[in-house]
Parts: C-alpha cells; sequence; structure tokens
C-alpha cells in the first residue's frame, strides 16, 4: 500500500516546492513505489529550437522521483536529490510530457529511482533519468 495519495503529494509539491507552480506539475497516479507526473507544454518551458528545455524536464523526473520515494516511506520533506543523471534521446513533440518513475532499491538511508520521460501525444521516450534521494534518519536515530 502506498504511504501517499496523489493527492496528497500534489498538495504537498504545491505547497513546498516554489519550481511546480512555475512548471504547473501534475500528478497523474501514484501507487507504492511508482509516481507519475505530467508537465503541460507551454510556450514558458521552450528553448530555441522548438524543445522543452532540459531544466524542465529535470525538475519534471526530480519531482516525479520525490514521489516514487514518499509513496514508499510518506511525508519525509527532507528527503532529498544526491544524484540525478538524465539522457535527452530526442526532441519532444509539442505536447505534455509525461514522468513514469519507480524505484529501484530503498535502503534505510538511500532511495534509487528511474524515470521514463515520454511524450505524451507519441509515447516516445525523450529522456532517461535515474537518481539517488537521501532519506533522513528518524527522530533518535543518528
Amino acid at each position: 500500500m502506498t504511504k501517499m495519495t496523489a493527492a496528497e503529494f500534489q498538495a504537498l509539491i504545491e505547497d513546498t516546492l516554489p519550481l511546480v507552480a512555475f512548471f504547473k506539475l501534475k500528478v497523474d497516479s501514484m501507487g507504492r513505489g511508482r509516481c507519475v507526473l505530467r508537465l503541460p507544454y507551454g510556450s514558458e518551458h521552450v528553448r530555441p529550437g522548438g524543445t522543452i528545455s532540459g531544466p524542465a524536464q529535470m525538475a519534471l523526473a526530480d519531482a516525479c522521483m520525490f514521489g516514487v520515494v514518499l509513496s514508499m516511506i510518506g511525508r519525509v520533506e527532507l528527503a532529498v536529490t544526491t544524484n540525478l543523471n538524465i539522457n535527452f534521446l530526442r526532441k519532444p513533440a509539442e505536447t505534455d510530457l509525461v514522468a513514469d518513475g519507480r524505484i529501484i532499491k530503498l535502503g534505510k538511508r538511500l532511495a534509487v529511482c528511474e524515470v521514463s520521460v515520454t511524450s505524451d501525444a507519441d509515447g516516445e521516450l525523450v529522456a532517461h533519468v535515474t537518481g539517488t534521494y537521501s532519506i533522513p534518519p528518524a527522530k533518535g536515530e543518528r
């Protein structure tokens, strides 16, 4: 069972991550060890050449990994990114981007995640992302 619902995660990121408002990220779904986020297409995310900017794609993937981790451990706002690796595979279509994230390994202090970023219109994979999140110790732990 998931430790955080899609609605709870949407409220959390809207309240605590200022870039979510700029990028207009929306949670499509969450399950245990899974999160699907959407970056609505908008001209504010497009860079010269007509492609969605790398920083917009990275923000989408990073927020998705945050959701994956919290789906496993619950509301731990101080879980933070320690590593993010992104491979841009092709120019995204002029449509929403969808990030589908999953847990690879959950340990006591680290979580390793993988995210596939696809164009909503054609399902084409546009970026592949792996990352690691640091999980802070529970109260009383060192």
